[in-house]
């Protein structure tokens, strides 16, 4: 789906980058409210908080059920999803993927989020470079991902596992 996501005014602040007192770089830094610290403000980083506050704001996930950063194992390596979404008895309900602007979203893209859901084996995946957004229901019987037109908010995918 086509949506540009809306601009938030996210706190932001520049950060000195160095020891020494003679340096003059700085970096900048947004801060994440669900992980409750500074964190360097990347073009990827951008689209998570903003892809985020969609979702709280806009769609009415719970901020209290979606953690940052996530780490699983996948054949003895670490792995991090960039944001995994709980449903109310905390199993994993949906995997976020998100990339920088500049990058599209392609197959290698769904390629590691499914790499991630074979450990998490959630029902949802949401890919976003905060242009373009893939939010798919996992359809392991035919093996395939069906796409929603919008955004489902978070009581949508509740009842509609339920139906299921």
């Amino acid at each position: 789906m086509q949506m540009v996501l809306p601009e938030y005014e996210l706190p932001m602040r520049l950060v000195k980058v160095g020891r020494s007192p003679f340096s003059s770089q700085e970096r900048e830094e947004v801060f994440d409210p669900l992980r409750r610290r500074w964190v360097r403000l990347t073009p990827e980083e951008g689209v998570r908080q903003r892809l985020i506050r969609w979702l709280v704001d806009g769609c009415a996930y719970p901020a209290g059920r979606i953690a940052v950063e996530t780490g699983i194992e996948v054949n003895v390596m670490k792995k991090r999803c960039d944001a995994v979404v709980y449903d109310e008895a905390t199993r994993p309900l949906v995997i976020v993927e998100c990339k920088a602007p500049k990058v599209r979203i392609t197959q290698d893209v769904f390629d590691q989020a499914a790499v991630y859901n074979s450990v998490l084996k959630v029902p949802y995946l949401l890919m976003s470079n905060g242009l373009t957004h893939f939010f798919c229901r996992v359809d392991k019987g035919n093996r395939k991902y069906v796409q929603f037109e919008a955004f489902p908010r978070y009581e949508e995918l509740l009842s509609e596992l339920r139906e299921i």
